[in-house]
């Protein structure tokens, strides 16, 4: 499917590795030129070397999405150097795996900061120009979480939530303008994040690695964790012309393992 995206300008935040690169290659793929954030000058190096194999112009920003205030300035390089922003994914890390009760303020201030404010910025940065063209994608990655709240998760739970609701709040307020605002949630993604949680629980039940990630494969309807480039087709098509009826919505990348419907 040629999904007419080529020629357009994205920024993927958070894309030195796992979910972000895969989304920031795959649309690459499609002759988006591309600019990736990350904190890791080495390992964004490689994610433009992917995005350059396929032909298009991919450039890297060292930032730390915590200082959330160098947003327009992320955005006003971007512009400068590939081009008005046609396609922000917001990725962000995740914080570390606690209970929702009992913790210190000062964790979720520090989370909100690096997890929610640099994802409203940066769109704020950006989303003008989108509404201005006629033209627009926004995609915020997230997770299951905020579906089917996630054991020991509980800040990022609760944080990621408040995406969901803010990004339907802002879908309709630029549906008419040619912009589209989605989330996407991965399920169990083979990433070294979902490595992490699972040698955490592994840790925390007295289990081995192994057997947490064959109980969770086990759970999982298709019986395996996705594959990272599964997650980054996902975000391509809904950045694409054919998706431009896809707005306000919700799209569950997880091998059909959330347990809800809704």
């Amino acid at each position: 499917m040629e999904l007419g995206i080529a020629g357009r300008t994205a920024l993927v935040t958070a894309a030195s590795s796992g979910l972000g690169r895969a989304i920031a290659v795959a649309l690459a793929a499609e002759g988006v030129n591309v600019a990736v954030t990350g904190r890791d000058r080495e390992r964004l190096a490689g994610t433009v070397e992917d995005c350059d194999a396929h032909g298009t112009s991919a450039l890297s920003v060292e930032w730390d999405l915590a200082d959330h205030g160098r947003a327009e300035e992320v955005a006003a390089y971007v512009r400068d150097r590939l081009g008005p922003v046609d396609i922000l994914v917001n990725n962000t890390g995740g914080p570390p795996p606690t209970p929702a009760l009992g913790q210190e303020p000062g964790l979720w201030e520090d989370m909100y900061g690096a997890m929610v404010l640099p994802v409203i910025r940066l769109t704020d940065a950006v989303i003008g120009g989108m509404r201005e063209r006629g033209w627009g994608r926004v995609i915020t990655s997230t997770s299951a979480g905020p579906i089917a709240p996630i054991p020991n998760l509980g800040v990022s739970n609760t944080l990621r939530a408040s995406l969901h609701s803010w990004s339907k709040t802002v879908s309709n307020e630029v549906a008419a303008d040619g912009v589209t605002v989605n989330v996407i949630v991965p399920g169990r993604i083979a990433t070294a994040r979902t490595a992490s949680l699972d040698r955490a629980r592994a840790e925390r039940e007295g289990r081995t690695v192994a057997e947490v990630e064959r109980a969770a494969a086990a759970a999982i309807p298709v019986g395996r964790y996705g594959r990272a480039e599964e997650y980054g087709a996902v975000a391509a098509f809904l950045a694409s012309e054919q998706a431009a009826y896809v707005t306000g919505s919700v799209i569950r990348v997880d091998g059909g393992a959330i347990p809800t419907s809704s």
